[in-house]
C-alpha cells in the first residue's frame, strides 16, 4: 500500500481533490469538508468544477458532456480544455477573494482534471505532453488562476469505477445530464488512460499526492477506511 504522508501546515489554504469519474470522490470531498471544519472551527469555502452555471461556457460544457456536439473524439481536446479553463478563469476572482480573507478553500477538480481527461484522448505521447504544457501555461500563466497548495489524487480500483459507471447514479451534481450519460463515462478504457495521466502528473509534482484507495484484495474498501487514508495525507 502506498500513501504519501505530509503535515498540513497552517499556510496551506487551497486544497484540491482529484479522481476518476465514479471514484466516490463526492463522498470523500464531503468528508474532507467536515474534517477541515472540525479542525479549524470554520467551514472551508468550496467549489466544484466544472460549474455548469458559469457564464458563457457553463452550458457549453454541459452540452459537450451530454454529447450534443458529437462523440468525445469528434471535438479536439484542446478546444474542450479551453472551455474548462475559461470556467476557472471566471472563478479565479472568487477563489482569490476567499484566500485573501484567510479562508481555506476546497476544490472538487481543478487544472489536473483538465489535463488528465483531455490528454488521455491523444494517442501520441508527444501530443499529450504538449497539451499538458499548454494547459498549465494557459491556466496558471496566461489566466493567472491561483495555484493549489495541495492536490490529492484518489486512486481507486478500476473495477470499482466500472461498477459505479454501470450503475444508475443520481444526485444534484448530475442534473446537467438530463437523464443521459456523460460521454467521458461511457468507456472504462478511457478512464484507465485518464488514470495513467494522473499518475504521470503525481510523479512530476511533489504537491500532487496519490492516495491508494485499494484494499489488500485489490478491491475498494469501505468509504470510512478510504477517508482514514486521506486524513493521513492531511
Amino acid at each position: 500500500m502506498y500513501i504519501c504522508k505530509v503535515s498540513l501546515k497552517t499556510d496551506i489554504m487551497l486544497i484540491v481533490i482529484e479522481g476518476l469519474d465514479g471514484s466516490g470522490k463526492s463522498t470523500q470531498v464531503a468528508n474532507v469538508r467536515e474534517y477541515l471544519t472540525h479542525r479549524s472551527g470554520h467551514a472551508p469555502e468550496y467549489l466544484h468544477f466544472p460549474r455548469f452555471d458559469a457564464p458563457v461556457v457553463g452550458d457549453m460544457i454541459a452540452r459537450f458532456l451530454r454529447g450534443e456536439f458529437g462523440r468525445m473524439e469528434d471535438v479536439h481536446p484542446m478546444i474542450v480544455a479551453l472551455l474548462f479553463a475559461e470556467d476557472r478563469r471566471d472563478a479565479a476572482s472568487i477563489i482569490r477573494g476567499w484566500l485573501g480573507d484567510g479562508r481555506t478553500v476546497l476544490l472538487d477538480r481543478y487544472v489536473y482534471s483538465n489535463i488528465a481527461f483531455q490528454c488521455a484522448k491523444l494517442s501520441s505521447e508527444d501530443e499529450s505532453l504538449a497539451l499538458e504544457d499548454w494547459i498549465l501555461r494557459t491556466e496558471y500563466e496566461e489566466y493567472g488562476i491561483p495555484r493549489p497548495d495541495l492536490n490529492i489524487f484518489l486512486d481507486v480500483p478500476l473495477s470499482f469505477v466500472g461498477d459505479r459507471l454501470a450503475s444508475q447514479r443520481g444526485g444534484s451534481d448530475r442534473e446537467y445530464l438530463r437523464g443521459g450519460q456523460d460521454i467521458h463515462e461511457a468507456d472504462l478504457d478511457f478512464q484507465r488512460r485518464v488514470r495513467e495521466v494522473y499518475l504521470r502528473l503525481c510523479r512530476k509534482d511533489p504537491s500532487f499526492l496519490r492516495v491508494d484507495c485499494a484494499g489488500a484484495d485489490g478491491q475498494m474498501p469501505p468509504a470510512e477506511e478510504v477517508f482514514e487514508r486521506i486524513k493521513r495525507v492531511l
